[in-house]
């Protein structure tokens, strides 16, 4: 019977020039450019909790990866390499080919090698957790420097993995999709499993961008993180946020909600000078990814979402928190 590092071997041991010491031992030593700095992240992904039971695996795996990376490209870093730490029930060779594929095909892609990890038998169901490095230069992308005046951009668009996810929910809950909702469903749920992490626009933004974070528990909560950093409010256009053709046809308070409470987006939400308005569309016309403009930073402390006829929006979604 193939044992833990017959599993490490088989799925997870990819050599990189890069890599001084990779898989296979203690640590791991990589290189990384001269006269930059190393940024960080790490994130936890449960079964049942952050992916359903069912997902294919292949998809998992590239999210798992995706929704690391999206933070590398929120703060303007070159991915150089990344850690997975899997604790798996029992060993299941078609769902780990599975898995490593879709992992190595986006950090083949990205220039970011597996350089180690851990693997455990877990008691509860799938557990994965991935830690990722970046080259990163100062003065870094964070947060913190939202500056009054600026533009707020979003990228890409906003809205379908919401709908997904309060789909599939009710198919967990027992309930039976009408033929129009599958439809939906099929349309939607990619956005849902196959995140796209904006990693080349981060490293674009690095002299345009003063603050930036990825949208990953949804628009409004993302971007309150930015105002409540760098201690400033903001005015957001509800007519002007990318809404994903996808759900098009849902109705205007679904919609509302998804645009602006909606998670695992992993689009950038980044404030940047009005000077800088003309690079920043002729950045997205270059690379054939939407940037649309959606509001503006102002001096107080308070975010406000304005309708179609300018009228402030009192009722307004709230994104994810894992403890509400």
């Amino acid at each position: 019977m193939a044992g833990e590092f017959d599993l490490i071997r088989q799925f997870f041991t990819h050599q990189t020039s890069s890599v001084s010491v990779g898989v296979g031992d203690d640590c791991a030593v990589f290189d990384i450019e001269p006269g930059t700095q190393i940024a960080t992240s790490t994130d936890l992904l449960l079964e049942g909790r952050h992916f359903f039971s069912d997902v294919d695996p292949f998809k998992l795996g590239h999210k798992a990866l995706a929704v690391n990376l999206s933070d590398l490209g929120a703060m303007g870093a070159r991915p150089v390499g990344c850690l997975l730490g899997l604790g798996l029930p029992n060993f299941n060779e078609s769902w780990l080919a599975r898995f490593s594929a879709g992992f190595h095909e986006l950090a083949a892609k990205h220039g970011c090698p597996l350089i180690g990890g851990d693997t455990t038998r877990s008691e509860q169901g799938i557990v994965i957790s991935v830690t990722v490095f970046g080259s990163v230069v100062a003065p870094f992308l964070t947060r913190a420097s939202a500056r009054e005046g600026d533009d707020i951009w979003v990228s890409g668009s906003l809205g379908a993995a919401d709908v997904a996810l309060s789909l599939l929910m009710r198919v967990r809950q027992g309930e039976v999709l009408s033929g129009p909702e599958h439809e939906l469903l099929e349309k939607t749920r990619p956005w849902l499993e196959m995140p796209v992490p904006r990693v080349e626009l981060g490293l674009a933004l690095r002299n345009l961008a003063h603050a930036v974070i990825d949208v990953s528990d949804g628009l409004l909560q993302d971007l309150g993180h930015i105002l409540q950093a760098s201690n400033k409010g903001a005015v957001v256009q509800l007519s002007q946020i990318p809404v994903n053709a996808a759900i098009a046809g849902v109705s205007p308070a679904q919609k509302r909600k998804a645009v602006l409470g909606g998670g695992d987006v992993y689009e950038l939400c980044f404030t940047a000078p009005v000077r800088a308005r003309e690079k920043i569309r002729m950045m997205g016309n270059e690379s054939g990814l939407s940037l649309s403009l959606i509001g503006t930073i102002t001096s107080g402390n308070e975010l406000k979402v304005l309708d179609e006829d300018l009228i402030e929006i009192q009722d307004l979604p709230s994104g994810f928190d894992h403890f509400r």
